[in-house]
């Protein structure tokens, strides 16, 4: 299952060094992959309806963009449940077995929420093959879109704040450098992607503080696939969408 946003062909950047700045007076977010994911996915969610009811027979381009993106978002979900069923669930069935009853809830409705994803994935491939049916499927997104938000609002509203007094501060557990190397040992999306599409529209010091916490590969890297993604994005939503 490989999907990519940035070009597979696209060199790597030569290696520059990453302009070293005064971090600014700004908290770290706990367990800020989840949250990166769950606002990433609202993000996209809530701009893909529009960009299916603009699509246009001959815009060939933006229909193979708009199938290329929806898949990666796709896998991005896939992955981000995968490693909440098998790593953090199990982990928080010990630690916390009154948590029980809420993350069988929570696994139950992840396998929900998948199947609604692939009946939703072949009426956006219709789409984009025949935009004259674009209308019904972006209701169809909107609809799903609603759906995976009852989700997200319990996990950050009852679990989320559980979790911070189960794991210590500095735990690795939902931070962005995990959720990388988790990526990179997996078969999905590729890591530099999964980066640039989460911090797609984050204030610009929370994101230094956030690569601060990343491998010098990655900080050095960042400029290049920012760059890059913010091309490709704008092809896809629009300029000033980065």
């Amino acid at each position: 299952m490989s999907c990519h946003l940035l070009p597979v062909d696209s060199p790597q950047m030569p290696a520059q060094p990453y302009a070293e700045q005064r971090m600014p007076e700004i908290q770290p977010i706990p367990f800020a992959a989840l949250h990166l994911v769950h606002a990433a996915m609202r993000r996209d969610l809530a701009r893909l309806p529009n960009a299916l009811r603009l699509l246009q027979p001959e815009d060939e381009a933006g229909a193979r963009a708009l199938q290329g993106h929806w898949d990666f978002m796709t896998a991005m979900l896939t992955c981000h449940h995968e490693q909440q069923d098998t790593r953090l669930w199990p982990m928080l069935r010990r630690f916390a077995p009154e948590l029980r009853l809420l993350l069988n809830w929570l696994e139950a409705d992840h396998h929900n929420l998948d199947h609604s994803f692939t009946r939703v994935t072949t009426l956006v491939r219709i789409a984009t093959r025949d935009p004259a049916s674009s209308w019904p499927v972006a209701y169809a997104v909107e609809e799903l879109a609603a759906r995976l938000e009852t989700h997200l609002r319990i996990e950050e509203r009852q679990l989320l704040p559980r979790m911070a007094g189960i794991f210590p501060a500095g735990s690795r557990i939902g931070t962005l450098p995990e959720l990388l190397d988790l990526l990179r040992a997996a078969d999905g999306p590729a890591a530099a992607d999964a980066l640039v599409w989460l911090l797609d529209g984050v204030d610009e010091a929370q994101t230094d503080l956030l690569l601060a916490d990343c491998d010098d590969s990655v900080v050095r890297h960042w400029p290049h696939w920012r760059d890059t993604y913010a091309r490709c994005s704008a092809q896809l939503w629009g300029p000033g969408s980065l």
